[in-house]
């Protein structure tokens, strides 16, 4: 007799954790089938791991330009690459070991293999065929193994991989994904990345810092192409003075592999190729849905363009089935998915959810310079009819920056003419990452200009400049 649950959540990472945990909060009876490691890709392969990374490259940064701040450091500053990967490790192996806490810790029942769904309310949990990485952290003392198991609501989350583009697939040696790219055995002395979107321009500027050769490949014509276009272009400038290059409204369509090196035909704009060597490849051309062989399409359950169909709640085609996080689509972003796995979980147990604004959702990319955004782009917010006020404010003009050494930024904010509605906020430099939450939680909470500008912001912070460029919008700013 299959063992009963509530809930059933199939993949542990960012948005089956949280929405395992709301679960159990709520008083459901709740399992979570894991086939690999527990926080996901997330924690064990992307948000987390990069940024350590990504801090490596930070105090490699300023070890460089020490004497920028009156420090003198004896000898060069030099990248110990096993120790910095071995940083990045641990602390992925400490993020998955926290979640199994989690698990114990909410009587969530952890079940170890690959799930499938044989019909409405049923699950077979099969051994996994998926060989890991690298060593996991030991599954938790509450896990069970395979066997069928039966639950009123199933929820899906099961994330998503690199997508591979046709004749440019990643071969783990000469042609990296993100895995590869997060773990190398020895630093490149030159790399090509395809694609600068968020997981692209984060290893281009790693890999820059680091001292290498980097040149970018990208088939729009803005770096970032999802982020405003002022701060692309500023963005991109920062980028070239690091000394990264950039080959815009291009594409490889072909790669030829040597003995330790790739080439790659790149065809620009006007239709003709140019071949680039480089040592190593990154593919960071996006990642595609997780949705094969968990018997969706077999119980009937509706796909679109390569993900799964929900509506505001989760709820798939099928009653009793739900999809949350990167197999339900865009933005595919970690916070995104935690935030969808609450909303569902609380729709099931009977609660009254908002459901996502996927327009209140920002976006952050760890780059030096930071970029982070939210809501409508300038361009966006004209096409779609508004009369706006744009207010932009630099980093030059705030003393914090100044102090830091970072006076190299924009702050950007679009408002509704009419009626002072925050449209739009979008921000280049230090730190930004931290600072877009104010205007997240401004534009959730339906705050107006004026609401704003009496808001008293702490100084000296850089959190003063987002006062600044609401001023700016309305011809007020004080200190440019």
């Amino acid at each position: 007799m299959a063992q009963s649950y509530d809930v059933i959540i199939i993949g542990a990472g960012p948005g089956g954790y949280v929405a395992a945990i709301r679960a159990a909060q709520l008083g459901l009876k709740t399992a979570i089938v894991e086939r690999e490691h527990l926080a996901g890709i997330c924690s064990n392969w992307g948000c987390i791991p990069t940024k350590a990374l990504l801090r490596s490259a930070e105090i490699m940064h300023y070890a460089e330009h020490s004497s920028d701040y009156g420090v003198k450091i004896d000898g060069k500053a030099t990248p110990d690459l096993p120790a910095i990967v071995a940083r990045s490790r641990g602390i992925a192996a400490r993020m998955n070991g926290g979640v199994g806490i989690l698990m114990k810790k909410n009587k969530i029942d952890v079940i170890w293999g690959e799930a499938k769904i044989t019909k409405p309310g049923e699950i077979v949990v099969a051994k996994t065929t998926k060989k890991p990485m690298e060593p996991q952290v030991p599954p938790p003392k509450n896990t069970k193994g395979e066997g069928t198991y039966s639950a009123k609501h199933i929820i899906v989350a099961t994330g998503a991989r690199p997508r591979a583009l046709p004749g440019i697939e990643p071969d783990g040696k000469l042609i990296w994904t993100y895995f590869e790219a997060m773990s190398p055995k020895e630093m490149p002395r030159s790399l090509i990345v395809m694609g600068s979107g968020a997981i692209g321009i984060e290893f281009a500027s790693f890999y820059r810092t680091m001292g290498v050769d980097v040149t970018v490949v990208e088939l729009m014509a803005n770096v970032m192409p999802v982020e405003d276009a002022e701060i692309s272009r500023f963005a991109r400038k920062r980028f070239e003075k690091q000394g990264m290059k950039f080959l815009m409204e291009s594409k490889v369509t072909k790669v030829e592999k040597g003995a330790n090196s790739v080439t790659a035909h790149v065809e620009t704009k006007d239709g003709k190729v140019e071949k680039l060597t480089a040592d190593r490849l990154i593919s960071a051309v996006g990642v595609q849905a997780n949705i094969e062989n968990i018997g969706l399409e077999a119980v009937g359950i509706a796909i679109e363009r390569g993900i799964v169909k929900i509506d505001e709640y989760g709820r798939t085609s099928v009653p009793g089935i739900y999809a949350i996080g990167d197999v339900a689509g865009p933005p595919m972003l970690a916070h995104k998915a935690e935030h969808e796995g609450v909303v569902c979980v609380e729709k099931i147990a009977g609660l009254h959810p908002h459901p996502l604004d996927r327009l209140l959702v920002p976006g952050c990319t760890y780059c030096n310079p930071q970029v982070a955004s939210v809501g409508l782009t300038e361009a966006k917010a004209k096409e779609l009819g508004y009369d706006i006020r744009v207010g932009r404010f630099p980093y030059a003009g705030n003393g914090k920056a100044i102090a830091l050494g970072e006076d190299q930024g924009l702050v950007k904010t679009i408002f509704d003419r009419k009626t002072g509605q925050l449209l739009g906020a979008h921000m280049v430099g230090a730190e930004v990452t931290e600072l877009i939450q104010g205007f997240v939680v401004a534009m959730n909470l339906e705050t107006t200009e004026e609401e704003l500008m009496h808001t008293i912001f702490p100084h000296p912070t850089l959190s003063e400049m987002l006062k600044e460029s609401v001023l700016d919008a309305y011809g007020q700013a004080l200190n440019i």
